[in-house]
């Protein structure tokens, strides 16, 4: 005659409870094993998220570039004023082209959150830094990247890329074209770098 569940073998009973325990005990050490190696990377994302938010917001506080106020991001390289001058398709240059050897190191003129590494059609390969006053600082034409990543922090001064003639500049001589944008709008970058 069969046993129901009520009148079950005292040994089968304890031996079902042992399984159901180990079985949870498993389950418990392996959530503990997955949590244990997910959130230091979660702890350290949320970090990076909070300190890049702070360092946006700090930047925003700041004051935007005035006259004379930025170093060339090609020092020791002429700089002429070509703001303004006529491009294909009816546009005008919105920045200026400084000239120098392929592959010359070109270095940020301010502090600020990398936003952009990559591509597009008229520059070729970009940087895009957001710096004091939310002013967005444009390197185009670029050889190479440095080594950088967007939302990383840059100082005046690090290495962002190098001379080149991506984009629509190929086969012209190298050079990094240099923008800057307050508000969305283009702004005239001779005026605010330094001349020596």
């Amino acid at each position: 005659m069969p046993l129901d569940n009520k009148h079950q073998h005292p040994k089968s009973a304890y031996l079902s409870r042992v399984l159901s325990v180990l079985i949870k005990a498993a389950v418990l050490l392996t959530l503990l094993f997955v949590f244990d190696k997910l959130l230091p990377s979660i702890s350290q994302q949320t970090q990076s998220f909070v300190v890049a938010k702070w360092q946006q917001l700090s930047l925003l506080q700041q004051e935007l570039p005035t006259e004379n106020s930025l170093p060339s991001p090609l020092p020791e390289q002429h700089l002429t004023d070509t703001w303004g001058a006529a491009r294909s398709q009816g546009r005008t240059h919105e920045g200026i082209d400084i000239f120098a050897p392929r592959g010359t190191p070109i270095q940020a003129t301010t502090q600020g959150i990398v936003r952009k590494v990559g591509e597009n059609n008229l520059g070729g390969k970009v940087v895009v830094i957001v710096g004091p006053g939310g002013a967005g600082h444009y390197y185009a034409h670029l050889e190479d990247y440095a080594d950088i990543l967007p939302n990383e922090w840059v100082d005046a001064g690090d290495i962002i890329g190098y001379v080149g003639d991506s984009g629509n500049a190929k086969g012209t001589p190298p050079h990094v074209h240099y923008g800057i944008y307050i508000n969305g709008s283009a702004v005239n970058p001779y005026l605010l770098l330094q001349k020596d």
